[in-house]
């Protein structure tokens, strides 16, 4: 039976960058997230939706289904300056506001003696991501969760913070 929208769903998952494993939760605390609301990649959500529970799998996810084709154009160069009191190191992530406010991730890319350039695509851009991935459960959502679109299972207990920011309790 297929997984349909706004229905909470369970995984554990290990994803992989040819043989080399980027992220995972086997054994760990399960991801759970509403299925068709976009929380997780198109990709890995087309490929589980004609699972069951207790069932594992294997999905190969292309780049344009995961976190886009690289784009060249997506690199900037900055005065090294605007760096001052960090040790900048090729490959390294960091983290800045961007102009809506919210958190950007870049990579430094190249660092030259008066600028760095730095570059705006997700880690895993352009890159085929193989998911191996289990379904620990699947049910429908509360009518509190089909609301807010945020799983029980995601939400804070009393008295912590969601760590959004957003002041929630």
């Amino acid at each position: 039976m297929a997984i349909v929208d706004n229905q909470i769903v369970s995984i554990e998952y290990e994803v992989k960058d040819g043989d080399t494993v980027v992220d995972s939760n086997m054994g760990g605390a399960p991801l759970v997230f509403m299925f068709g609301k976009g929380q997780i990649i198109p990709g890995l959500e087309n490929g589980i939706v004609n699972m069951n529970i207790g069932e594992k799998g294997e999905i190969l996810v292309q780049p344009a289904d995961a976190y886009g084709e690289y784009n060249a154009d997506a690199t900037q160069e900055v005065p090294k300056d605007q760096f001052s009191g960090i040790e900048l190191t090729e490959g390294m992530t960091l983290y800045g506001q961007g102009e809506d406010g919210g958190t950007v991730q870049v990579i430094v890319k190249e660092i030259g003696e008066e600028s760095v350039i730095i570059d705006f695509n997700h880690p895993l851009a352009g890159k085929e991501l193989m998911f191996t991935v289990a379904i620990n459960n699947i049910r429908e959502a509360t009518a509190e969760e089909a609301m807010t679109g945020v799983p029980a299972e995601n939400k804070p207990e009393e008295g912590e913070s969601c760590g959004t920011g957003c002041g929630c309790h």
